[in-house]
């Protein structure tokens, strides 16, 4: 009795108030969700806007530019450096993502006991995962470096006579960067493995052992299929990670893009495009849209086969 009067006096007093207390109650959880809304509508709606805005026009640092149409995307197409670009993106994820799919998913059946040992191996395998882009390109240009570890290596076993330009040559330094990707994110797909591994049937490895599957049988009839939704989603990241690649060119390239800007990609020639005193900001944002386009592809045909293998 005395908890109804309380709780009828304190509605009575909001309404004294003139505070309706359903109306609050529909307040309060978009006092909770306005924060990260503005933050969303601050650093990526209105951005996003502004750069299809930005694509058909002229505009440079120093210039807002007029209305031009289309004429940044034909430009585009006709562009040396934007074909190159593209060509090396697209060839980025075409190598980068069947080892990214399968790698991780045998690191991660190897290291699923839970042991000591196998805790220091995944603890040395998700290293590189913490480490910034700017001390992996530092690490590794030293190591690839024409006066680098590799080639001291290879030059004291009388391997080579020359030094080997990794860093230099236009195929070298771009299949080079791939390692060094794939190196710096198996970790990261091992963890997302890891956890898919956890939540298989313990039982179906028991059947299989029963019935004599050793572990690599039990890797492909088990483990494989278990994990085959998780794998589509694997390939989805590495897919668009791969696709905006960006550190480990800059920073083994020095910048550059390598010789002649032949190594160059599409976050690169964006960020050329986009920075400096002469930067053309109408043009950038066009080739930011052509990106947005096309990772909005690869998304839509990795949830086309999602669906697909669902069914």
């Amino acid at each position: 009795m005395m908890a109804k009067t309380k709780t009828k006096k304190r509605g009575g007093d909001a309404a004294a108030q003139g505070v309706d207390p359903r109306s609050s109650g529909r307040i309060v959880p978009w006092l909770f969700v306005l924060p990260p809304i503005l933050w969303i509508c601050t650093f990526s709606l209105i951005p996003f806007f502004n750069t299809i805005r930005l694509s058909f026009t002229d505009s440079t640092l120093l210039k807002p530019g007029k209305f031009v149409g289309l004429q940044n995307y034909v430009n585009m197409f006709t562009d040396r450096r934007f074909q190159t670009a593209f060509f090396n993106s697209s060839l980025y994820v075409v190598c980068i993502v069947p080892f990214m799919v399968i790698l991780p998913l045998m690191l991660a059946a190897l290291v699923a006991e839970k042991t000591r040992i196998m805790n220091f191996f995944r603890t040395a395998f998700y290293t590189p995962v913490i480490m910034s882009s700017v001390v992996v390109g530092l690490l590794w240009t030293n190591i690839l470096d024409k006066d680098g570890l590799l080639n001291g290596t290879f030059k004291a076993l009388k391997w080579i006579s020359t030094p080997i330009p990794f860093l230099t040559d236009r195929w070298l330094l771009l299949f080079s960067a791939m390692a060094v990707t794939i190196w710096s994110g198996l970790g990261y797909y091992m963890l997302i493995y890891l956890a898919n591994i956890a939540n298989i049937d313990g039982t179906l490895y028991e059947a299989a052992s029963i019935d004599g599957c050793g572990g690599i049988r039990q890797f492909f009839h088990v483990t494989l299929p278990g994990c085959r939704v998780t794998m589509i989603l694997v390939m989805l990241l590495s897919s668009m990670s791969a696709f905006r690649v960006f550190g480990e060119i800059y920073m083994l390239s020095g910048g550059s893009g390598g010789v002649g800007g032949a190594d160059l990609t599409m976050t690169m020639l964006i960020k050329q495009e986009g920075t400096g005193i002469n930067a053309r900001t109408g043009y950038s944002g066009a080739l930011g849209m052509v990106m947005f386009v096309v990772l909005g592809c690869i998304i839509g045909i990795e949830w086309i086969v999602q669906r697909r293998s669902e069914d």
